[in-house]
């Protein structure tokens, strides 16, 4: 079967380019006087759009070398499975060890050599804590990918086969709706899915562009998998499909040249529902999950309507296009307070909470440090 997302990319670019034509043509001062919104913000901007559709050549290509290159370190089925189970335990071990023995208390007249063996213990508990997490994470999503297969899934299905027509195919794309509702959410609220997606975000332009400024790293994600669809019945062929058509409906609502769609508004997601999606500002943040319908928003209260402009990007912007840092900045973030951390309760909270615990615990920690 086609994938649909490529087989579209001489609209994509069309489309691009026509936004670009329309947005050149019109008086924005004007469109902002008159409909509260700033679409220079839509602009496109040479070096921003370079770095959107080189993410989205990397999100089409990184999958094919990580999964080669993840294949081996698959627990249970590649030959360094095992080995990269062990690193893991064996570096959480270590770190253990060592976070005991860098809590030793200090005082006047300690045994000599004991504040060495401390400092020593703290650098090795640093060096193991994301040994610890960086193998122990490549073991866990690996894992989990393998063993939530389409095909996997589909020969354990709890219900008959569904065929091929066309009710089949609308439940698939209703199915992986609701599905990625919670992804989308849950790559909010947890660090580790937020390092993956964040890419999606890092843009302070709002046009087409920015829709293909996609994820290269969803590897190292542990996502609720669409496969599930496939218990219920649903075709892997489907699944498929039904990815594409979710993927196609989302390139067109990347855009400020849309305004309020009316009634569709209540249903569907739309330019503007999306908008308040990708603003950073307070009452916009973690917001309008959905993909083609806004109901799981509304439903599940994370819900909200474009009713002040919206400042696109993040809360702290990189200031930089290179893909690379683009694609890699939060990772190394992670790993910068999992070194810092002195405990695993933090070591874990730093990876699976949200990006705001995190930011308010390295703010908790320089606050005690500096007293």
């Amino acid at each position: 079967m086609k994938d649909l997302t490529v087989t579209a990319i001489p609209f994509f670019f069309g489309s691009m380019g026509a936004e670009y034509l329309w947005l050149r043509q019109r008086d924005l001062d004007g469109l902002r006087e008159a409909t509260g919104r700033d679409l220079s913000q839509g602009v496109y901007e040479p070096r921003d759009t370079a770095a959107s559709l080189t993410m989205g050549v990397g999100s089409l290509l990184a999958p094919l070398a990580l999964s080669r290159l993840l294949r081996p370190l698959t627990p249970g089925r590649g030959r360094y499975g095992t080995a990269l189970v062990a690193t893991a335990v064996s570096a959480a071990a270590v770190t253990t060890a060592a976070d005991r023995l860098a809590r030793q208390p200090e005082g006047a007249g300690e045994p000599p050599g004991r504040a060495t063996r401390r400092s020593i213990a703290r650098r090795v508990a640093s060096l193991g804590g994301v040994a610890a997490v960086v193998t122990g994470g490549v073991a866990a999503t690996t894992a989990w990918a393998d063993r939530t297969t389409l095909g996997r899934l589909f020969g354990r299905r709890i219900v008959r086969d569904l065929g091929s027509g066309p009710l089949a195919l609308a439940a698939a794309v209703a199915g992986w709706d609701f599905i990625y509702y919670w992804n989308h959410r849950f790559s909010h609220e947890c660090r580790a899915l937020w390092a993956i997606h964040v890419v999606h975000h890092s843009s302070e332009r709002y046009n087409l562009s920015t829709a293909l400024r996609q994820p290269v790293a969803e590897a190292f994600g542990a996502f609720v998998p669409y496969s599930l669809l496939c218990l219920f019945g649903i075709r892997p062929a489907l699944v498929l499909r039904a990815r594409g058509i979710n993927l196609l409906y989302q390139f067109w609502i990347h855009t400020e040249s849309v305004g309020s769609l009316g009634p569709a508004e209540e249903a569907l997601n739309t330019p503007s529902h999306h908008r308040v999606h990708h603003g950073s500002n307070g009452r916009y943040l973690d917001r309008n999950h959905g993909s083609i319908l806004i109901v799981w928003d509304r439903l599940f209260r994370t819900f909200e309507r474009e009713d002040e402009p919206v400042r696109y990007g993040l809360t702290k912007n990189l200031g930089s296009f290179n893909p690379l840092r683009i694609a890699t900045h939060e990772y190394a973030e992670i790993l910068r307070d999992v070194a810092s951390a002195t405990t695993w309760r933090d070591r874990l909270s730093f990876v699976l909470r949200g990006p705001g615990w995190a930011a308010a615990r390295r703010n908790e920690k320089s606050a005690a440090a500096a007293s």
